[in-house]
């Protein structure tokens, strides 16, 4: 069995976050497989832009941290395609900026792609909570709220309609076929937390490709923090309007059949369950039953309207996003931390 190269991505935008990120590229150096590069993206800041490129100012050396700035517009999905277009390595890899990989990850997303059809392998991000435990109200079936892994997914090795982005691979050759990470979908800087674009990417991709499988081996761990702000009810109902919002565009781009297909399951399935659970916990006396039944209906709800008006506006609009091309970019063209074309220069 032949290793392959790994390229990992890591998308940054804020000196807030300055020890997180150098959490989490010490987290990919220590891996059992070491990754060929650590390609580092700066989202429009010139100065964390700066930093990064004078703590890691190591080109040329096998594993080494590049640092790029993210040469298209403000935001994750245009930082992803900069990461993809850079990658030297046949499989590229995604890492929050404020997460820790265990040190098997990538050898784990490495052993999915033993079978040439896989070509994408996600993993099992878990929660670390700023107060160190859960909230009793917040219930498992929505740690998507804070890009965790929810409750509702089968364990081991499966087959999946998409991964997670904060923690997920795909092969380099995916984005040849599908194209790269849809622009005007997903976060983008401080407006309202939206996601999707893994979805209507994964979706893409198996229409590009009918016989590809994607997979999420639940081995393949990282663990995701999450600050107080995103602990909070608040957080948690704002977070799920934005999904609603954007499993509409997403669904406006594939349609619901596909942008809905695992989502049905989940609202049908999962989260009943998740409700019984909560109430059957508040009649036997148990610390927070009541809270988690009401956060799902109250996760439900939200994310409802958010898709009503999602899809109201979407109708009235068109899909306001786009898919582009992911062209390589040869060595001499990669940055190696000087502000480049995409450093625009506003703050994040």
């Amino acid at each position: 069995m032949n290793l392959r190269d790994f390229s990992v991505v890591i998308c940054v935008y804020t000196e807030d976050r300055w020890e997180d990120i150098l959490a989490a590229v010490g987290s990919v150096r220590a891996q059992s497989l070491p990754a060929r590069e650590i390609l580092l993206v700066v989202d429009h800041n010139p100065a964390l832009l700066e930093r990064l490129g004078k703590e890691y100012g190591q080109p040329g050396r096998s594993g080494a941290v590049r640092v790029l700035a993210n040469a298209g517009p403000r935001g994750l999905s245009a930082g992803r395609n900069t990461g993809i277009a850079a990658a030297r390595g046949e499989i590229v890899a995604f890492l929050d900026d404020d997460a820790v990989a265990e040190e098997d990850w990538l050898r784990h997303f490495d052993k999915g792609y033993d079978d040439p059809r896989v070509m994408a392998v996600g993993g099992r991000t878990v929660p670390a909570w700023s107060s160190g435990r859960r909230p009793a109200w917040f219930p498992e079936e929505f740690d998507w709220v804070v890009g965790c892994t929810y409750r509702g997914l089968p364990p081991g090795t499966v087959r999946v309609r998409n991964v997670l982005g904060g923690n997920a691979s795909f092969r380099r050759t995916a984005f040849d076929a599908a194209g790269g990470f849809a622009t005007g979908i997903g976060r983008d800087g401080d407006k309202r937390p939206l996601g999707g674009e893994e979805t209507e990417l994964c979706i893409r991709l198996a229409r590009a490709l009918p016989r590809a499988v994607l997979l999420i081996d639940d081995r393949a761990v990282i663990h995701h923090k999450v600050p107080a702000v995103r602990e909070g009810f608040r957080y948690f109902r704002t977070r799920c309007y934005a999904e609603g919002l954007s499993k509409a565009l997403v669904s406006r781009s594939v349609g619901a059949g596909k942008g809905l297909e695992s989502e049905r399951r989940y609202t049908t399935r999962v989260l009943p369950a998740g409700v019984v659970r909560g109430v059957r916990d508040a009649l036997l006396g148990r610390s927070g039953g009541a809270g988690r039944a009401g956060a799902v209906v109250t996760g439900v709800l939200a994310a409802a309207g958010g898709y009503a008006v999602g899809s109201v506006r979407s109708r009235g609009n068109g899909a306001a996003f786009s898919v582009p091309a992911v062209e390589r970019r040869p060595p001499e063209a990669e940055d190696t931390g000087a502000p480049g074309p995409g450093a625009r220069g506003e703050p994040s």
